[in-house]
């Protein structure tokens, strides 16, 4: 099954994820960007994502390749921001959300506190049909280990049924 995993990182826990899932199911790889790119700094990082997450913005994205007839499994990847879900996300899954329709789709979300479950639903209220698989993670980059790494295999494996 040819499967995409398109995903937006800000501290680097998303890119690690999608990385190493993109290798235990050999999926390909879309990073979103932002035109206009978030604060890293801690106090501005914290102010200005979450308030563009609080405020469901659609921030405009950076030029990229997505075609959609590639791909039979989409999975999206992003970090949890003040309970919700990620603006560039939403930016994608709004412009492309007729495109989706009939495709397998799963999400990730990496945390460090506490709102994947609150993140995901929102996601998948914007989505045309339910996630078959979901995957939550707290600080996966910052906390490597075993479990963390089984957590991962174990959703790829649902990403290649």
């Amino acid at each position: 099954m040819n499967t995409l995993i398109i995903y937006y990182s800000l501290t680097g826990n998303t890119e690690y994820t999608a990385n190493n899932l993109a290798q235990y199911c050999q999926a390909d790889l879309l990073r979103l960007e932002t035109n206009n790119p978030y604060p890293k700094s801690r106090f501005k990082k914290y102010f200005w994502c979450g308030k563009s997450a609080v405020m469901s913005e659609e921030p405009e994205l950076k030029p990229f390749v997505f075609d959609p007839y590639a791909y039979e499994c989409i999975v999206f990847g992003f970090p949890v921001w003040a309970g919700n879900l990620t603006p560039p996300i939403r930016s994608f899954v709004k412009k492309y959300r007729d495109l989706l329709s009939g495709k397998r789709l799963a999400a990730f979300a990496c945390q460090s506190g506490a709102g994947a479950h609150k993140a995901l639903a929102k996601l998948e209220e914007l989505l045309p049909d339910s996630l078959y698989a979901r995957l939550i993670l707290n600080d996966p980059l910052e906390k490597q280990n075993s479990a963390t790494q089984t957590l991962m295999e174990e959703f790829a494996d649902k990403l290649m049924v």
